[in-house]
């Protein structure tokens, strides 16, 4: 799965918010950076290149083949297998935390910001983005509606119930607020994602992503993924497709 992941999703989905991420990043001069959620380290790449340097990224994701493959793909980093509600570092060992994506999945918010809270230094910066509504994601409007007409009785929910069920900023402020957080700015983002393929996409998402178990589950096959790629197809075209994708980044001091 991360390597469906990291060849399918990551350069059309992910890439474009991960420099948008490093270049607010790269504003505050940290010396000291930790990831969390970095998965297969699309963002870790671009803190490592950002300019200037911090002198160390910590990057950390609780699933250890993600580690692996981003440990690979960025080894300028020190990669940690670590839950971000039970971080293993001292307190105010780090001036910035970020994370991009990652705070969703999180079964606690508030113990893990107030994780956060503890391992950065007095006055550091806490850097995260959330997806919007999934009605702002073009690309995975088309993907649920192709799961929708897969499976019309009982369609896979990850992505409107995950990826995009934290999609009200009141609700991350909030959180934020209740760790401890001085919110400093709350911002709703729209880029572009480019797809070469729908049909590269198509496989990221059925292979690269939890809707693989949840596919397997209903006993989907190739046909679930011929459903999926004509409903995408005939919304998006075949590719090259460019479209929106809507998102918020905060940032919190600590």
């Amino acid at each position: 799965m991360p390597a469906a992941y990291e060849r399918y999703l990551v350069p059309v989905v992910f890439r474009p918010f991960a420099e948008d991420l490093t270049a607010r990043a790269a504003a505050f001069r940290p010396r000291r950076v930790l990831e969390l959620a970095a998965g297969t380290g699309v963002l870790t790449s671009e803190l490592l290149a950002m300019a200037p340097p911090p002198a160390e990224v910590t990057a950390t994701d609780l699933n250890g083949a993600m580690v692996a493959l981003g440990a690979a793909r960025a080894p300028g980093a020190v990669w940690r297998q670590a839950d971000a509600q039970r971080l293993p570092f001292p307190d105010e060992a780090f001036d910035l935390v970020v994370c991009q994506f990652g705070v969703m999945f999180f079964p606690d918010r508030v113990a893990a910001f107030g994780e956060v809270r503890r391992v950065l230094a007095p006055g550091g910066r806490f850097l995260f983005n959330t997806w919007g509504p999934i009605e702002e994601h073009a690309f995975e409007v088309a993907l649920q509606a192709g799961l929708e007409r897969a499976f019309p009785d009982d369609p896979p929910r990850f992505f409107p119930t995950v990826p995009h069920g934290y999609a009200d900023p009141a609700a991350a402020v909030a959180d934020l607020t209740a760790a401890g957080f001085v919110v400093e700015e709350e911002q709703a983002l729209t880029l572009e994602g480019r797809a070469e393929s729908i049909a590269d996409l198509v496989t990221g998402y059925l292979t690269g992503t939890p809707v693989r178990a949840a596919v397997e589950e209903r006993g989907g096959g190739p046909t679930v993924r011929e459903t999926v790629l004509a409903e995408m197809t005939a919304r998006l075209g075949p590719g090259p497709v460019t479209a929106s994708m809507g998102a918020y980044v905060f940032r919190a001091t600590a």
